[in-house]
């Protein structure tokens, strides 16, 4: 099977320096006696298995070097918490590693609970790998977990250490502002830690 790759212009003459151009479109069964010498683009290119995959065209800098990539996650995905039994195993290795834990409360029928999940992904990816974010939906565990947690409303964020709740931030602003509250929450933990 052929498979075609469509270069964008920025691509087809990558530096003036080197007279090599490449065609607009540009086939998987490339004939073995092409050869092309890559040898100082600006731009970050390997040619993996006959296929071009192109890293950072953007990340350069003024004088056309390449740019370290910040290869750090956007957002980092919520753990489950699906049990009691599972919410004391999170909590006793936290507090082995010496860590916080962010904990959601939420519900699947909380529509604000449901818009403010991807914003706290990307706050977990801030504070990735120092800090866990775990989400609990309140309606697959047993009550008695959500009321030793003290949650009354969704969504909740709760901070805890060596076992026992820090902080809490009860969702009923804009996401943002919930964002902005959590945040706030956990640097101040992190300011009393040390």
């Amino acid at each position: 099977m052929t498979e075609i790759v469509n270069l964008p212009p920025s691509l087809r003459s990558l530096n003036p320096k080197i007279s090599l151009l490449l065609p607009r479109r540009i086939s998987s069964s490339f004939p073995q006696r092409i050869k092309f010498k890559f040898l100082c683009f600006p731009e970050k290119i390997c040619l993996v298995s006959e296929r071009i995959r192109v890293l950072g065209v953007d990340a350069r800098k003024q004088d056309g070097c390449v740019q370290e990539l910040d290869d750090s996650p956007v957002s980092v995905e919520l753990g489950p918490i699906c049990s009691e039994s599972n919410f004391d195993q999170v909590m006793e290795e936290a507090q082995k590693l010496g860590e916080s834990v962010v904990i959601v409360w939420m519900a699947a029928w909380c529509r604000k609970c449901i818009y403010l999940k991807p914003k706290l992904e990307k706050l977990a990816a801030e504070f990735y790998p120092r800090l866990r974010f775990y989400h609990v939906d309140v309606n697959s565990v047993p009550y008695k977990l959500v009321t030793r947690a003290g949650v009354t409303k969704m969504p909740t964020i709760q901070l805890w250490r060596d076992g026992k709740k820090q902080g809490e931030v009860i969702g009923g602003n804009k996401a943002h502002f919930v964002v902005n509250e959590v945040r706030e929450m956990i640097e101040n933990d992190s300011i009393t830690c040390s």
